[in-house]
Protein backbone atom coordinates (compact mmCIF):
# COMPACT_ATOMS: atom_id res chain seq x y z
CA UNK A 1 0.00 0.00 0.00
CA UNK A 2 1.38 3.33 -1.07
CA UNK A 3 1.98 5.73 2.17
CA UNK A 4 -0.36 8.51 2.39
CA UNK A 5 0.20 11.00 5.41
CA UNK A 6 -2.29 13.75 6.34
CA UNK A 7 -0.65 17.27 5.86
CA UNK A 8 -2.20 20.87 7.20
CA UNK A 9 -2.04 21.96 2.86
CA UNK A 10 -2.63 18.66 1.71
CA UNK A 11 -1.38 15.49 1.94
CA UNK A 12 2.62 13.93 1.54
CA UNK A 13 2.97 11.11 -1.17
CA UNK A 14 5.82 8.71 -0.95
CA UNK A 15 7.57 8.56 -4.31
CA UNK A 16 10.27 6.32 -5.50
CA UNK A 17 11.91 7.71 -8.52
CA UNK A 18 13.36 6.45 -11.72
CA UNK A 19 15.79 9.03 -13.45
CA UNK A 20 17.38 9.08 -16.46
CA UNK A 21 13.95 6.33 -17.63
CA UNK A 22 14.33 5.62 -21.19
CA UNK A 23 10.30 5.93 -20.87
CA UNK A 24 8.72 8.28 -18.44
CA UNK A 25 5.34 7.02 -16.50
CA UNK A 26 4.07 5.70 -13.09
CA UNK A 27 5.28 2.07 -12.58
CA UNK A 28 3.29 0.81 -10.23
CA UNK A 29 4.14 0.64 -6.47
CA UNK A 30 6.85 -0.85 -4.71
CA UNK A 31 7.81 -0.97 -1.08
CA UNK A 32 5.01 1.69 0.21
CA UNK A 33 5.73 3.92 -2.49
CA UNK A 34 4.33 5.26 -6.07
CA UNK A 35 7.40 4.30 -8.94
CA UNK A 36 7.78 7.06 -10.90
CA UNK A 37 10.01 7.17 -13.83
CA UNK A 38 11.09 10.37 -16.02
CA UNK A 39 13.67 10.63 -18.70
CA UNK A 40 15.26 14.04 -17.10
CA UNK A 41 18.78 13.02 -15.28
CA UNK A 42 19.26 13.32 -11.85
CA UNK A 43 21.27 16.60 -12.89
CA UNK A 44 20.61 20.13 -10.38
CA UNK A 45 16.71 19.30 -9.91
CA UNK A 46 16.12 18.56 -13.18
CA UNK A 47 14.20 15.21 -12.45
CA UNK A 48 12.79 16.71 -9.19
CA UNK A 49 11.28 19.05 -11.52
CA UNK A 50 10.34 16.08 -13.54
CA UNK A 51 8.91 13.96 -11.15
CA UNK A 52 6.69 16.99 -9.74
CA UNK A 53 5.12 17.31 -13.56
CA UNK A 54 4.79 13.47 -13.87
CA UNK A 55 2.56 13.37 -10.73
CA UNK A 56 0.51 16.13 -11.20
CA UNK A 57 -0.11 14.89 -14.99
CA UNK A 58 -0.78 11.17 -13.18
CA UNK A 59 -3.13 12.59 -10.56
CA UNK A 60 -4.83 14.85 -12.66
CA UNK A 61 -4.22 17.79 -10.89
CA UNK A 62 -2.20 21.47 -11.54
CA UNK A 63 1.49 21.30 -11.32
CA UNK A 64 1.28 23.77 -8.84
CA UNK A 65 -0.64 21.12 -6.56
CA UNK A 66 2.68 19.06 -6.67
CA UNK A 67 6.12 19.93 -4.79
CA UNK A 68 9.08 18.17 -3.32
CA UNK A 69 8.82 18.09 0.44
CA UNK A 70 11.86 15.39 1.43
CA UNK A 71 14.71 13.88 -0.28
CA UNK A 72 16.09 15.92 -2.91
CA UNK A 73 18.91 13.92 -3.36
CA UNK A 74 17.28 10.32 -2.99
CA UNK A 75 15.18 8.32 -4.92
CA UNK A 76 12.99 7.74 -2.09
CA UNK A 77 10.95 10.84 -1.67
CA UNK A 78 7.58 12.71 -0.30
CA UNK A 79 5.40 14.94 -2.16
CA UNK A 80 3.29 18.04 -0.57
CA UNK A 81 0.18 17.17 -2.94
CA UNK A 82 -1.68 20.59 -2.21
CA UNK A 83 -5.57 20.91 -1.94
CA UNK A 84 -6.48 16.97 -1.81
CA UNK A 85 -7.88 14.91 0.52
CA UNK A 86 -6.21 11.74 1.93
CA UNK A 87 -9.29 9.29 0.49
CA UNK A 88 -9.49 11.33 -3.04
CA UNK A 89 -5.80 10.69 -3.56
CA UNK A 90 -5.84 7.21 -2.69
CA UNK A 91 -8.47 6.31 -5.00
CA UNK A 92 -6.62 8.21 -7.88
CA UNK A 93 -3.80 6.03 -6.80
CA UNK A 94 -5.11 2.63 -6.98
CA UNK A 95 -6.79 3.60 -10.29
CA UNK A 96 -3.42 4.48 -11.66
CA UNK A 97 -1.55 0.91 -9.83
CA UNK A 98 -4.59 -0.49 -10.79
CA UNK A 99 -4.12 0.92 -15.14
CA UNK A 100 -0.63 -0.51 -14.76
CA UNK A 101 -0.90 -3.76 -13.69
CA UNK A 102 -3.68 -4.24 -16.63
CA UNK A 103 -1.02 -3.21 -19.34
CA UNK A 104 1.83 -4.80 -18.02
CA UNK A 105 -1.07 -8.11 -18.03
CA UNK A 106 -1.54 -7.39 -21.45
CA UNK A 107 2.35 -7.06 -22.58
CA UNK A 108 3.04 -10.10 -20.67
CA UNK A 109 0.37 -11.71 -23.21
CA UNK A 110 2.26 -10.41 -26.03
CA UNK A 111 5.38 -11.57 -25.54
CA UNK A 112 6.56 -15.03 -27.46
CA UNK A 113 6.80 -18.06 -25.35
Amino acid sequence: MIEIVDHPEGVLLAVMAHPGARRAGVLGERSGALRVAVTAAPDKGKANAALEKAIAQALDCRPSQVALESGPTSRRKRFLIRGIDKQTLAERLAELVRAHASIDKEQSHDEPA
